[in-house]
Protein backbone atom coordinates (compact mmCIF):
# COMPACT_ATOMS: atom_id res chain seq x y z
CA UNK A 1 0.00 0.00 0.00
CA UNK A 2 1.25 3.74 -0.67
CA UNK A 3 -0.12 7.18 0.84
CA UNK A 4 0.56 9.73 -1.08
CA UNK A 5 0.39 13.79 -0.27
CA UNK A 6 -0.40 16.83 -2.27
CA UNK A 7 1.29 19.98 -0.86
CA UNK A 8 -1.02 22.69 -1.38
CA UNK A 9 -1.03 25.19 1.44
CA UNK A 10 1.31 28.05 -0.41
CA UNK A 11 0.56 31.25 -0.68
CA UNK A 12 0.67 31.68 -4.76
CA UNK A 13 2.17 35.10 -4.68
CA UNK A 14 3.68 34.72 -8.02
CA UNK A 15 -0.05 34.36 -9.72
CA UNK A 16 -1.72 37.20 -7.24
CA UNK A 17 -4.47 38.44 -7.67
CA UNK A 18 -6.05 35.45 -9.06
CA UNK A 19 -4.67 33.28 -5.70
CA UNK A 20 -6.06 36.33 -3.92
CA UNK A 21 -9.39 34.63 -4.17
CA UNK A 22 -8.76 30.89 -5.22
CA UNK A 23 -5.69 28.67 -4.05
CA UNK A 24 -3.24 27.79 -6.74
CA UNK A 25 -3.99 24.10 -6.83
CA UNK A 26 -7.87 24.75 -7.14
CA UNK A 27 -7.06 27.16 -10.22
CA UNK A 28 -8.84 25.41 -13.35
CA UNK A 29 -7.09 24.23 -16.37
CA UNK A 30 -9.36 23.60 -19.10
CA UNK A 31 -12.04 24.05 -16.31
CA UNK A 32 -10.77 20.90 -14.44
CA UNK A 33 -8.90 22.15 -10.75
CA UNK A 34 -5.43 21.32 -10.89
CA UNK A 35 -5.67 19.38 -8.14
CA UNK A 36 -8.08 17.06 -9.41
CA UNK A 37 -5.81 16.05 -12.25
CA UNK A 38 -3.20 15.31 -9.41
CA UNK A 39 -6.20 12.98 -7.86
CA UNK A 40 -6.93 11.41 -11.31
CA UNK A 41 -3.58 10.74 -11.70
CA UNK A 42 -2.94 8.91 -7.96
CA UNK A 43 -5.58 7.07 -8.43
CA UNK A 44 -5.06 5.86 -11.96
CA UNK A 45 -1.59 4.23 -10.50
CA UNK A 46 -4.13 2.43 -7.64
CA UNK A 47 -3.13 5.34 -4.46
CA UNK A 48 -6.32 5.92 -3.29
CA UNK A 49 -5.07 7.02 0.79
CA UNK A 50 -4.17 10.74 0.42
CA UNK A 51 -3.47 14.05 2.50
CA UNK A 52 -3.66 17.59 1.44
CA UNK A 53 -2.58 20.13 3.74
CA UNK A 54 -4.38 23.24 3.70
CA UNK A 55 -3.58 26.99 4.71
CA UNK A 56 -3.91 29.76 1.98
CA UNK A 57 -8.10 29.58 1.33
CA UNK A 58 -8.61 26.53 2.34
CA UNK A 59 -12.43 26.57 1.27
CA UNK A 60 -11.35 26.83 -2.05
CA UNK A 61 -9.33 23.42 -2.18
CA UNK A 62 -11.78 21.77 -0.44
CA UNK A 63 -14.70 22.94 -3.07
CA UNK A 64 -12.86 21.86 -5.59
CA UNK A 65 -12.22 18.24 -3.91
CA UNK A 66 -15.89 17.70 -3.08
CA UNK A 67 -17.05 18.37 -6.48
CA UNK A 68 -14.08 16.83 -8.88
CA UNK A 69 -12.37 14.30 -6.96
CA UNK A 70 -12.60 10.57 -7.93
CA UNK A 71 -15.12 8.95 -5.75
CA UNK A 72 -13.05 5.67 -5.40
CA UNK A 73 -9.84 7.84 -3.15
CA UNK A 74 -9.96 9.19 0.79
CA UNK A 75 -9.03 12.41 1.55
CA UNK A 76 -7.73 13.43 4.85
CA UNK A 77 -6.34 17.26 5.64
CA UNK A 78 -4.04 18.55 7.45
CA UNK A 79 -4.64 22.36 7.95
CA UNK A 80 -1.67 24.36 8.97
CA UNK A 81 -2.47 28.05 10.49
CA UNK A 82 0.87 29.19 9.49
CA UNK A 83 2.90 28.03 6.13
CA UNK A 84 5.02 25.27 8.02
CA UNK A 85 7.19 24.58 4.63
CA UNK A 86 7.51 21.55 2.18
CA UNK A 87 9.46 19.37 5.28
CA UNK A 88 7.24 21.21 7.54
CA UNK A 89 4.25 20.42 6.29
CA UNK A 90 4.89 16.40 5.93
CA UNK A 91 6.04 16.48 9.43
CA UNK A 92 2.75 17.29 10.77
CA UNK A 93 1.10 14.41 7.79
CA UNK A 94 3.91 12.08 9.03
CA UNK A 95 1.64 9.77 11.30
CA UNK A 96 -0.93 9.63 8.06
CA UNK A 97 1.99 8.93 5.71
CA UNK A 98 3.54 6.41 8.00
CA UNK A 99 0.99 4.21 7.32
CA UNK A 100 2.63 2.77 4.51
CA UNK A 101 6.14 1.58 3.79
CA UNK A 102 6.38 4.61 1.50
CA UNK A 103 4.52 7.74 0.56
CA UNK A 104 4.70 9.95 -2.76
CA UNK A 105 4.82 13.38 -2.79
CA UNK A 106 3.75 15.95 -5.22
CA UNK A 107 3.65 19.91 -5.58
CA UNK A 108 -0.07 20.71 -6.02
CA UNK A 109 0.80 23.06 -9.18
CA UNK A 110 1.17 21.51 -11.92
CA UNK A 111 0.16 19.01 -14.43
CA UNK A 112 1.88 15.84 -14.80
CA UNK A 113 1.97 12.34 -16.14
CA UNK A 114 4.35 9.80 -15.44
CA UNK A 115 4.89 6.10 -14.49
CA UNK A 116 4.46 6.76 -10.96
CA UNK A 117 4.02 2.99 -10.47
CA UNK A 118 7.25 2.39 -11.89
CA UNK A 119 8.93 4.90 -10.03
CA UNK A 120 7.81 3.69 -6.62
CA UNK A 121 9.05 0.11 -7.54
CA UNK A 122 12.22 1.06 -8.19
CA UNK A 123 12.98 3.23 -5.19
CA UNK A 124 11.37 0.02 -3.24
CA UNK A 125 14.05 -1.92 -4.80
CA UNK A 126 17.04 -0.20 -3.68
CA UNK A 127 15.63 0.52 -0.22
CA UNK A 128 15.97 3.96 -0.65
CA UNK A 129 14.89 6.70 1.90
CA UNK A 130 14.56 9.13 -1.20
CA UNK A 131 13.58 9.26 -4.81
CA UNK A 132 13.17 12.49 -6.91
CA UNK A 133 11.61 12.76 -10.16
CA UNK A 134 13.89 14.95 -12.34
CA UNK A 135 13.37 16.01 -16.18
CA UNK A 136 15.97 16.71 -19.12
CA UNK A 137 14.55 20.14 -20.01
CA UNK A 138 15.50 23.47 -21.00
CA UNK A 139 14.08 25.28 -18.26
CA UNK A 140 16.72 24.37 -16.11
CA UNK A 141 18.09 27.37 -16.06
CA UNK A 142 14.34 29.18 -14.43
CA UNK A 143 13.90 25.89 -11.84
CA UNK A 144 17.82 24.90 -11.52
CA UNK A 145 18.93 21.55 -11.41
CA UNK A 146 19.81 18.20 -9.14
CA UNK A 147 22.78 15.89 -10.08
CA UNK A 148 23.26 12.71 -10.40
CA UNK A 149 26.11 9.87 -10.83
CA UNK A 150 26.01 6.90 -12.96
CA UNK A 151 23.87 5.13 -10.30
CA UNK A 152 21.66 7.62 -10.10
CA UNK A 153 22.20 8.89 -6.65
CA UNK A 154 21.98 12.70 -5.62
CA UNK A 155 25.54 14.13 -5.88
CA UNK A 156 24.42 17.66 -5.90
CA UNK A 157 21.74 20.31 -5.42
CA UNK A 158 21.46 23.54 -7.58
CA UNK A 159 24.14 25.20 -6.44
CA UNK A 160 24.24 25.22 -2.87
CA UNK A 161 25.72 21.16 -2.49
CA UNK A 162 27.93 19.77 -5.06
CA UNK A 163 29.42 16.85 -4.36
CA UNK A 164 31.36 15.71 -7.08
CA UNK A 165 30.74 12.71 -9.82
CA UNK A 166 27.86 14.01 -11.56
CA UNK A 167 27.03 12.28 -15.35
CA UNK A 168 23.40 13.84 -15.65
CA UNK A 169 20.84 15.65 -14.46
CA UNK A 170 17.53 17.24 -14.33
CA UNK A 171 15.14 19.79 -13.30
CA UNK A 172 13.15 18.91 -10.06
CA UNK A 173 9.25 17.78 -10.75
CA UNK A 174 8.15 18.31 -7.29
CA UNK A 175 7.61 14.79 -7.13
CA UNK A 176 9.30 12.48 -4.70
CA UNK A 177 9.12 9.04 -3.23
CA UNK A 178 10.00 8.86 0.42
CA UNK A 179 10.41 5.53 3.09
CA UNK A 180 8.89 5.77 6.72
CA UNK A 181 12.54 5.48 7.92
CA UNK A 182 13.64 9.17 5.80
CA UNK A 183 10.05 10.95 7.70
CA UNK A 184 10.80 9.48 11.31
CA UNK A 185 14.54 11.34 10.54
CA UNK A 186 12.82 14.41 9.67
CA UNK A 187 14.23 17.52 11.45
CA UNK A 188 12.63 18.50 14.95
CA UNK A 189 11.56 21.69 14.12
CA UNK A 190 8.47 22.98 13.32
CA UNK A 191 8.99 24.79 9.99
CA UNK A 192 11.52 23.59 7.64
CA UNK A 193 11.59 22.66 3.84
CA UNK A 194 12.85 19.23 2.77
CA UNK A 195 15.46 19.59 -0.21
CA UNK A 196 17.42 21.89 2.21
CA UNK A 197 17.09 21.53 5.79
CA UNK A 198 16.71 17.87 5.55
CA UNK A 199 18.26 15.82 1.95
CA UNK A 200 21.00 18.21 2.19
CA UNK A 201 22.17 17.23 5.59
CA UNK A 202 21.78 13.77 4.64
CA UNK A 203 23.79 13.88 1.53
CA UNK A 204 26.59 15.64 3.06
CA UNK A 205 26.46 13.35 6.00
CA UNK A 206 26.95 10.55 3.68
CA UNK A 207 23.72 9.05 3.10
CA UNK A 208 23.80 7.31 -0.74
CA UNK A 209 20.30 6.58 -0.19
CA UNK A 210 18.75 9.53 -2.23
CA UNK A 211 18.28 8.81 -5.88
CA UNK A 212 16.84 10.54 -8.63
CA UNK A 213 14.97 9.33 -11.64
CA UNK A 214 15.97 11.02 -14.38
CA UNK A 215 12.98 11.24 -17.53
CA UNK A 216 12.60 12.61 -20.53
CA UNK A 217 9.76 14.63 -22.23
CA UNK A 218 8.92 11.10 -24.15
CA UNK A 219 7.82 9.32 -20.92
CA UNK A 220 6.83 12.19 -18.40
CA UNK A 221 4.82 15.03 -19.06
CA UNK A 222 5.45 18.45 -16.77
CA UNK A 223 3.65 21.68 -16.91
CA UNK A 224 3.74 24.31 -13.88
CA UNK A 225 1.17 26.72 -13.42
CA UNK A 226 3.17 28.56 -11.11
CA UNK A 227 3.09 31.69 -13.16
CA UNK A 228 0.35 33.84 -15.08
CA UNK A 229 2.26 32.66 -18.12
CA UNK A 230 2.14 29.20 -17.28
CA UNK A 231 -1.32 29.25 -16.24
CA UNK A 232 -2.03 30.47 -19.82
CA UNK A 233 0.28 28.18 -21.65
CA UNK A 234 -1.38 25.21 -19.59
CA UNK A 235 -5.10 26.92 -20.98
CA UNK A 236 -4.20 27.27 -24.27
CA UNK A 237 -1.95 24.55 -24.84
CA UNK A 238 -2.97 21.76 -22.85
CA UNK A 239 -0.84 18.71 -22.36
CA UNK A 240 -1.98 15.03 -23.31
CA UNK A 241 -2.97 13.25 -20.24
CA UNK A 242 -2.55 9.29 -20.63
CA UNK A 243 -5.38 9.29 -17.65
CA UNK A 244 -7.62 11.65 -18.10
CA UNK A 245 -9.12 13.55 -20.84
CA UNK A 246 -9.20 16.69 -19.76
CA UNK A 247 -11.80 18.53 -21.74
CA UNK A 248 -14.25 15.47 -22.25
CA UNK A 249 -13.62 15.53 -18.41
CA UNK A 250 -14.92 19.00 -18.07
CA UNK A 251 -17.63 18.72 -20.81
CA UNK A 252 -19.24 15.73 -18.12
CA UNK A 253 -19.11 18.63 -15.61
CA UNK A 254 -20.81 21.52 -17.48
CA UNK A 255 -17.71 23.59 -18.68
CA UNK A 256 -18.00 25.04 -22.11
CA UNK A 257 -15.26 25.86 -24.73
CA UNK A 258 -16.34 28.05 -27.56
CA UNK A 259 -13.92 29.67 -29.76
CA UNK A 260 -10.09 29.79 -27.44
CA UNK A 261 -11.82 30.91 -24.60
CA UNK A 262 -12.77 28.59 -21.59
CA UNK A 263 -16.47 28.94 -20.29
CA UNK A 264 -16.42 27.87 -16.73
CA UNK A 265 -19.50 26.19 -15.09
CA UNK A 266 -22.56 28.36 -14.74
CA UNK A 267 -20.55 31.36 -15.61
CA UNK A 268 -23.08 34.19 -17.96
CA UNK A 269 -21.29 36.00 -20.81
CA UNK A 270 -23.63 39.42 -21.46
CA UNK A 271 -24.00 39.95 -25.28
CA UNK A 272 -21.79 42.49 -26.38
CA UNK A 273 -18.83 41.40 -24.56
CA UNK A 274 -15.26 40.49 -26.27
CA UNK A 275 -13.36 37.76 -25.20
CA UNK A 276 -10.32 36.43 -26.82
CA UNK A 277 -8.52 33.92 -24.98
CA UNK A 278 -9.56 33.82 -22.18
CA UNK A 279 -10.58 32.01 -18.73
CA UNK A 280 -13.70 32.50 -17.49
CA UNK A 281 -14.04 30.82 -13.57
CA UNK A 282 -17.48 28.98 -12.86
CA UNK A 283 -20.01 31.16 -11.90
CA UNK A 284 -18.93 33.88 -12.85
CA UNK A 285 -20.82 37.10 -15.04
CA UNK A 286 -18.78 38.87 -18.17
CA UNK A 287 -20.83 42.01 -18.88
CA UNK A 288 -21.46 43.68 -21.95
CA UNK A 289 -18.59 46.08 -22.18
CA UNK A 290 -15.88 43.95 -21.28
CA UNK A 291 -12.64 43.54 -23.78
CA UNK A 292 -10.65 41.17 -22.65
CA UNK A 293 -7.54 38.57 -24.59
CA UNK A 294 -5.71 36.48 -22.76
CA UNK A 295 -6.91 37.00 -19.57
CA UNK A 296 -8.58 34.91 -16.56
CA UNK A 297 -12.51 36.33 -15.61
CA UNK A 298 -12.27 35.70 -11.52
CA UNK A 299 -13.63 38.01 -9.04
CA UNK A 300 -15.73 40.36 -11.55
CA UNK A 301 -12.86 41.46 -13.19
CA UNK A 302 -10.12 40.52 -15.80
CA UNK A 303 -6.93 39.43 -15.21
CA UNK A 304 -4.39 39.73 -17.66
CA UNK A 305 -2.19 36.73 -17.80
CA UNK A 306 0.54 38.31 -19.79
CA UNK A 307 2.68 41.20 -20.11
CA UNK A 308 1.34 44.19 -22.23
CA UNK A 309 3.49 44.40 -25.32
CA UNK A 310 5.62 47.65 -25.45
CA UNK A 311 4.06 50.84 -27.06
Amino acid sequence: MTRAMILAAGLGTRLRPLTESCAKPALPVRGVPVIATLLELLVHHGIREIVINLHHRPETIRDAIERWAPSDCEIVYSEESQPLGTGGGMRQARSFLMESDHCVVLAGDMLLDLDLSDVISRHTERQDLATLVLLEDSRVDRFGSIGISKGGAVRRIASSLDLGDEVASGLFTGVRVFSREALESFPDREVFEDVRDWMQPTLEAGSGAIHGELFSHANCTWDPVGTPAEYLHANRTPPRLSYLDLDAHARAKGVRFEGDNVLGIGCEIEAGAKLERCIVFDGERVPAETSARDAAFAGGRAHPLLEPEPA
